[in-house]
């Protein structure tokens, strides 16, 4: 994030502690996330350390600390996605795009987060990719998924 971007970015607010989280917000708006350089810029700007700021957004699961990938994969592991294979199609991803929940592929074109529900039990076990709703996912399913995505 540039420096007038920045300043864009703030604008309107007052500079408290109490604007910590929306500015975060803010600022993942704009970039998709959250930059070391951003964190060091709230930082001077709130006058705290960047282990408050840091520390703040690390509690949150809203923010993320790499740049987002083209594709946003989520793996469910609620207690049914759990028990029906959720944990296993994480291990799948993570094998076939070397990335953990919270990175993004090295080519950037994907990114993976674990969730609590997607409020899709009945359908377990289940995965977003994008923004589709994709149920009762088999690993063969979600090798073919990926491989569909594969030609972009």
């Amino acid at each position: 994030m540039t420096g007038r971007a920045f300043e864009k970015v703030i604008q309107g607010f007052k500079g408290e502690a109490s604007d910590l989280i929306p500015v975060l917000q803010q600022i993942q708006k704009v970039d998709g996330y959250l930059s070391p350089e951003v964190i060091h810029r709230i930082s001077r700007w709130l006058k705290v350390s960047e282990n408050e700021v840091f520390g703040v957004a690390t509690f949150y699961a809203q923010f993320r600390f790499s740049p987002p990938g083209e594709h946003h994969i989520k793996v469910c592991l609620g207690t049914a996605c759990h028990v029906r294979g959720g944990e296993q199609l994480l291990d799948v991803i993570d094998r076939r795009l070397d990335i953990k929940p919270g990175e993004t592929s090295a080519d950037g074109k994907y990114d993976l987060e674990r969730v609590a529900c997607l409020g899709c039990c009945a359908l377990a076990p289940v995965v977003a990719f994008d923004d589709k709703i994709i149920s009762r996912v088999s690993v063969l399913r979600l090798h073919r998924i990926l491989d569909e995505h594969d030609d972009d």
